[in-house]
């Protein structure tokens, strides 16, 4: 059993399809197979049950999964501090999508200029997120929950012993493309969406349903398209006249979002939007100020 492996079967757990996970590897199909083939054997396990429609996680290969993280995070903790060079300075920063906490890291960056670095900020799901600030691996996360998943957010709080400090309440909002036929109204329902795709960010992985970082979670919508990328969201929202959900802090600076609106959605389930932070866990000096420059759009 190596690191590889390892990867391997959290990129296959985190794709629709094996093709999916080969192609973000750079690695074959075949080799693929044959890699994970040779973990199940020396494990004895069958992680994965293969099926006429792909393959799925099996009982074990779940169990297996969550040792797998907490080894890979570890790993990757390890490798940050000391495969990139003791003499550079080093900060760590996990994000769902909010442009400020972006704004944020590069104004930390400005304000110390320092020499030699390796800075990180990802940019990723909810998840992720939380996995990260828990192991370390990011001192520092921004996080966001609404009414129909608070509880849960919550609770993943206290388990994985992270402070929250909320920033910001977001009122619902819907973007569309700005030749949208309901581009120019003040207030739009969902009942009034109902023709078009809401397009939605894929938490993936099973069970994480309720970690989305978007409003109107729990709601049933007649159309759903589910997408990891945003500049391919951006694209489906244009051709399609879809829509996605979001807090309504569209950035002028950001050139993907040029084309989008926001309309306010008469139905109401608000963003709370915050950081976390390690219980416990002192904050380097790039992590104090991070959190600083974070503080500047605080508005509860």
């Amino acid at each position: 059993m190596n690191i590889a492996q390892l990867k391997y079967v959290l990129t296959i757990a985190g794709s629709s399809s094996l093709r999916e996970a080969s192609t973000k590897l750079y690695v074959s199909q075949p080799a693929l197979s044959a890699s994970v083939r040779e973990l199940e054997e020396e494990l004895g396990i069958l992680i994965f049950e293969r099926t006429n429609k792909g393959i799925k996680l099996t009982d074990d290969g779940r169990e297996f999964l969550t040792y797998a993280k907490k080894a890979v995070g570890q790993y990757e903790i390890l490798e940050d501090r000391y495969a990139t060079g003791g003499d550079k300075e080093k900060f760590s920063v996990s994000t769902q999508h909010y442009n400020f906490a972006i704004k944020a890291f590069t104004d930390l960056i400005k304000k110390f200029d320092p020499q030699k670095y390796v800075f990180s900020i990802h940019e990723t799901k909810t998840k992720e997120v939380l996995d990260d600030v828990g192991s370390l691996k990011s001192e520092v996360g921004i996080i966001s929950f609404s009414g129909s998943n608070e509880s849960i957010i919550k609770k993943i709080f206290r388990d994985y012993q992270l402070d929250f400090v909320p920033l910001m309440r977001r009122e619902t909002y819907v973007y569309v493309w700005k030749n949208h036929k309901f581009a120019n109204r003040k207030e739009v329902s969902i009942e009034q969406m109902k023709d078009y795709p809401c397009v939605s960010f894929d938490q993936a992985g099973e069970g994480n349903f309720y970690l989305t970082e978007e409003a109107m979670a729990d709601y049933s919508f007649d159309k759903m398209i589910k997408s990891d990328d945003r500049a391919t969201t951006m694209e489906i929202i244009a051709e399609l006249g879809g829509y996605s959900i979001g807090s309504g802090m569209l950035s002028k600076e950001d050139s993907i979002l040029q084309g989008l609106v926001s309309i306010k959605l008469k139905e109401e389930d608000p963003l709370i939007i915050g950081y976390i932070t390690r219980q416990g866990s002192a904050l380097s000096k790039y992590g104090k100020e991070y959190v600083n420059e974070l503080l500047k759009y605080k508005e509860l």
